[in-house]
C-alpha cells in the first residue's frame, strides 16, 4: 500500500479522482493515482468533555488498537451504523480526519472529484446525509453512488452494458445483492444483517461455552481468521469469566464456523428473493458469467459455495473484494454516464 506521507502536488497539476468505501467495519480510500491510500478500521478516538463532542485524538487503525481499553477521559466511536451515518457530526469529524490523511493538499480535496460509494437500500435522507457531510468535510465536488454498482466497476463489469449482470456485496452492516443492465437496476434486496452479527455471535460464544471473554477486535480478528486458516483450531487470548485472569484456549476453527453459519444462511436466504423478479432473459446471461462477490464477510468459510446452491447461478469472489468499492468508486468518476444512472448528487 502507497505511503500516506507523500509530497503535496502543485495546483498547476492533474487532480486525481478519489473513491471512498466508508463501511460499517473499514474505511478505504482510493486515489486514481496513488491506488490505496487509506484502509483503516472505521473508529474514531475522540475527548470525553463536558459538550456533546469533543477533540479528535486518532481515527482508523490507531482508534481501533484501543478498543477494549479506552483509558478514562476518552471514548471510542464508530461513526457509521449498518453502513449509514447515524450521527452527522461524527461522520463529518472522522471524514474530514480521514480525507485530511488520505488527501493532504487542500487544493486537491476541494477541486478534486469524489465519489463515496452508499448501500442501495440507503433512504434518501440517510444519502443527503452523507453527502452533507462529505460537503462540511471540505469535500465540494462529492457525488455518491451504490456501492454494488462501485464493486462491480472495479471488477470489470460495466454497469451499462446491455447484457445483465449481478454482484453481491456483504459489508459489516449491509449485505445487497443487485442485478442491473443498460443503466438501470433490475432487481436488489438488500439487509441489515451482515458481518458485524458474525462478530457478535463469536464474542457470545466465546463468553457462554468457554468462559472467555474477548475484545470486540478480537472477535472480529476470529471471524476474518476462519475463512483463510488451514490449522484445525485456534489460539484465542481473553479473559477467564469466572476468574477474571488472562487465559489463553485453544478454540476448534469448525465450532467457530458453525457460530457464524446461521447468520450467514440467513443473509443468504434474505438476498436470494431477489431472483424473483429476474427476468429470465437476464437469468440466462448471469448463468453465463456468474455472480461476483465482494466485501469483507464474502470471505467468511464456504460463503460463495453457499450463495452459489441458493442462487443457482456460479459465484467468484472478487480478486480484491475488500478494496473494490472504493477502486469502482474513483473508476465511476470517469465512467460515462455511471453516476448519472446509478449515483446521487
Amino acid at each position: 500500500m502507497p505511503s500516506l506521507h507523500h509530497t503535496d502536488v502543485d495546483e498547476g497539476d492533474d487532480v486525481s479522482d478519489i473513491g471512498i468505501d466508508l463501511g460499517t467495519a473499514n474505511t478505504v480510500v482510493y486515489d486514481s493515482v496513488r491506488e490505496v491510500v487509506f484502509d483503516e478500521p472505521s473508529v474514531l478516538l475522540r475527548r470525553r468533555t463536558g459538550g456533546r463532542h469533543g477533540g479528535i485524538v486518532a481515527v482508523g487503525r490507531e482508534a481501533a488498537e484501543l478498543l477494549g481499553r479506552v483509558p478514562a477521559g476518552l471514548q471510542a466511536m464508530r461513526p457509521l451504523q449498518d453502513g449509514v451515518i447515524t450521527d452527522l457530526e461524527t461522520a463529518r469529524s472522522y471524514l474530514r480526519a480521514v480525507v485530511r490523511r488520505a488527501v493532504s493538499n487542500p487544493w486537491q480535496r476541494a477541486q478534486g472529484r469524489v465519489a463515496i460509494g452508499v448501500p442501495s437500500g440507503a433512504t434518501t435522507l440517510e444519502r443527503r446525509a452523507l453527502l452533507a457531510a462529505a460537503d462540511e468535510a471540505g469535500m465540494r465536488r462529492a457525488a455518491a453512488i451504490d456501492e454494488p454498482i462501485a464493486g462491480a466497476l472495479a471488477c470489470g463489469i460495466d454497469p451499462m452494458d446491455r447484457r445483465a449482470h449481478m454482484v453481491v456485496d456483504v459489508g459489516g452492516g449491509t449485505a445487497e445483492a443487485m442485478a442491473f443492465c443498460y443503466g438501470g437496476v433490475l432487481t436488489s434486496r438488500s439487509c441489515r444483517v451482515a458481518g458485524d452479527e458474525m462478530t457478535v455471535a463469536v464474542f457470545r460464544h466465546l463468553r457462554t461455552e468457554h468462559q472467555l471473554v474477548v475484545g470486540e477486535r478480537t472477535a472480529e480478528e476470529i471471524k476474518i481468521r476462519i475463512g483463510i486458516e488451514t490449522a484445525p483450531s485456534l489460539p484465542v487470548p481473553g479473559l477467564d469469566a469466572g476468574t477474571g485472569h488472562a487465559r489463553l484456549a485453544t478454540i476448534p476453527v469448525e465450532e467457530i464456523a458453525e457460530v457464524v453459519r446461521p447468520i450467514t444462511e440467513s443473509i443468504i436466504q434474505t438476498l436470494a428473493a431477489a431472483l424473483h423478479d429476474l427476468p429470465p432473459d437476464a437469468a440466462s446471461d448471469i448463468l453465463a458469467d456468474g455472480v461476483v462477490a465482494f466485501g469483507g464477510a464474502a470471505l467468511t468459510r464456504n460463503f460463495d459455495q453457499r450463495l452459489e446452491e441458493a442462487f443457482g447461478f456460479p459465484v467468484k469472489v472478487a480478486e480484491n473484494p475488500l478494496t473494490c468499492v472504493a477502486e469502482g468508486a474513483a473508476l465511476s468518476l470517469c465512467s460515462p454516464g455511471v453516476i448519472e444512472a446509478y449515483g446521487w448528487r
